[in-house]
């Protein structure tokens, strides 16, 4: 039986960059798949906050090159790699000057939220499915964690969907406490469409806020996660979405934390 193949995406991994619980999961989760012989890529973006030169990045001009289109705009993809530390694993840094080479990650220096970040977003999720493409590596799953990876599980559905890398794979949609108040502009549709998309698919993220990005994750991926922390309000997202939808309440904190996700994988990709 071959390996199952498991992408990670995420806004952040430790060593490189932490600024919220999501690093430290998405450091552990895949090395005790890796250890548990699954085949395993990561992909995050390549914030300025983190120092190429003390984490050893590299750019791979082999999977750059490519121009991602946001709204009007055609932006450059830079792709950087980077190993970590004492693990088997490597590290896929999206990156483009105008997005990315910023000393904050969502706020700048006086707390206010950048008016790009669904940009920034948009940009970093479909930069992942055209690096994985490059690779030329199907993922069994991929599993998306948080706000800006939201976006993934619905490309998959609809753009990609006839993509023959892309044919069997399902995807994972995990929500953390790392809410924000902004609302964005009028124009996130038209940003956000590609092939294949209009309003009607859009529907979920008609609030065009946190939450709206929440929804349209929870919407197309075929299985929501949650830890125990989650807040309220989020709570009643996810009771709303469980009626439709597979959604797994997963304890940070128990011993089979691993196992759970383990057999999650292997019943999706099964």
């Amino acid at each position: 039986m071959s390996k199952l193949r498991i992408l990670y995406v995420a806004s952040e991994i430790n060593p490189f960059l932490q600024t919220s619980e999501v690093a430290n999961f998405v450091r552990a989760l895949p090395q005790a798949m890796q250890e548990k012989g699954m085949e395993i890529r990561i992909l995050v973006p390549r914030f300025g906050l983190i120092n190429e030169r003390k984490n050893r990045l590299h750019e791979v001009v082999r999977l750059s090159g490519i121009n991602i289109s946001v709204g009007e705009e055609e932006k450059p993809l830079i792709i950087k790699v980077a190993s970590i530390p004492n693990a088997k694993l490597q590290v896929y840094f999206i990156d483009n000057e105008d997005y990315f080479q910023r000393k904050h990650v969502f706020h700048d220096k006086q707390e206010k939220f950048y008016e790009d970040n669904d940009e920034r977003a948009i940009f970093f999720c479909k930069g992942v499915i055209e690096t994985v493409k490059k690779l030329g590596w199907a993922p069994d799953v991929v599993h998306c964690n948080d706000w800006m990876t939201s976006l993934i599980p619905m490309y998959l559905k609809t753009t990609y969907k006839n993509e023959p890398l892309f044919k069997n794979t399902k995807s994972v949609f995990a929500i953390y406490n790392n809410g924000f108040n902004h609302k964005f502009g009028d124009d996130l549709f038209e940003k956000v469409k590609m092939v294949d998309i209009d309003d009607s698919i859009l529907a979920p993220l008609k609030s065009k806020d946190y939450v709206g990005f929440l929804k349209i994750g929870m919407e197309y991926a075929d299985v929501v996660v949650k830890g125990d922390e989650i807040s309220e309000n989020l709570n009643q997202l996810i009771e709303d979405c469980s009626k439709n939808k597979r959604c797994e309440i997963i304890s940070e904190e128990e011993e089979g934390l691993f196992e759970s996700y383990y057999n999650i994988y292997t019943e999706l990709a099964g």
